[in-house]
């Protein structure tokens, strides 16, 4: 399993406010699609901390709270599945990621520099020249209007951004365990496709909480 340091945080805080951010909840195929966004201290955590995906869901529990006080304070920003069924899922994690700053924001964060884990900024709104008074691109504006440092596998190799993944990966794994759930698995698949789900779908169809215009059955 990669180690996680605070190098890269701690060089970006020459910029300002460093915060890490990670989405979880991409590929499923129901549920929300949720952001974490933490703030870096600039200091190393009393715990270790990794990746969401290389820690099991004891271990996520036990680190949560260590994660987030570590990056405090840190924020979760969803985008319900209607919501990536209208705007795309990369409309829908840049809505769940500014719905992560802002609740940051109205505590008193203003982030310089956001650490996205992964090769695409999909966090900075791309003004259309036809249309740069954009819902996106206003509320980018407000909240400071950070500048996007990419890095792949930085859930992995970033401190502050393997807090934003644990505590994105749990809340996100909580609301799932509480929508009502006919027979889907929601408790075990959490809303990714697992053989349960799939079988739940062809039996049960699609449901409110799914997201419609993806290919759930197949063709």
């Amino acid at each position: 399993m990669p180690v996680a340091t605070t190098e890269v945080e701690r060089s970006l805080a020459r910029f300002g406010v460093v915060v890490g951010m990670d989405e979880v909840g991409r590929g499923a195929l129901a549920g929300p699609v949720a952001v974490g966004a933490s703030v870096s201290p600039g200091k190393e955590p009393q715990v270790q901390l990794a990746d969401s995906k290389y820690l099991s869901a004891k271990a996520r529990e036990q680190l949560v709270l260590e994660a987030a006080r570590f990056a405090w304070p840190s924020a979760v920003g969803m985008a319900s599945a209607a919501e990536v069924d209208e705007l795309g899922i990369t409309g829908a994690l840049q809505l769940a990621g500014l719905r992560a700053l802002r609740t940051l924001f109205v505590q008193g964060v203003v982030a310089d520099v956001v650490l996205l884990d992964g090769s695409h900024d999909w966090l900075t709104p791309k003004v259309d020249l036809l249309d740069s008074a954009s819902s996106a691109a206003e509320e980018y504006a407000t909240l400071g209007a950070p500048r996007v440092k990419t890095l792949v596998k930085a859930d992995a190799t970033c401190m502050v951004v393997s807090a934003a993944s644990i505590v994105a990966k749990v809340v996100r794994d909580h609301l799932m365990e509480t929508l009502p759930d006919p027979g889907y698995g929601w408790a075990s698949n959490k809303g990714y496709a697992s053989a349960a789900h799939r079988k739940a779908l062809a039996s049960l169809g699609v449901s409110a909480y799914h997201r419609q215009s993806w290919r759930l059955l197949g063709e």
